[in-house]
């Protein structure tokens, strides 16, 4: 888990010592939710984790928007490099 969050912080950072830019938190939730959603494939019953991915989803789509917001070139290479919204 540490080796793929810090992929993922790697390929996301805007400079060197960046690691909690809308950009890296966004990678994140997405790494969260892809493990999740694999979880479910064998525990459909998994009440608790459900509402965890809710929350990472809901948390997501307002970082999401909160970026389209501020800074447009940065959400529009966000959903090319995460394949989010096609």
């Amino acid at each position: 888990m540490k080796k793929q969050k810090k992929k993922i912080i790697d390929d996301l950072k805007i400079n060197s010592k960046d690691v909690g830019s809308s950009e890296i938190q966004i990678g994140l939730l997405s790494e969260k939710i892809n493990n999740l959603t694999s979880h479910f494939k064998g525990n459909k019953n998994d009440k608790h984790s459900a509402r965890g991915l809710l929350k990472a989803v809901n948390q997501r789509k307002r970082l999401l928007e909160y970026l389209k917001r501020k800074n447009a070139d940065s959400y529009i290479k966000i959903l090319d490099k995460l394949n989010l919204r096609k």
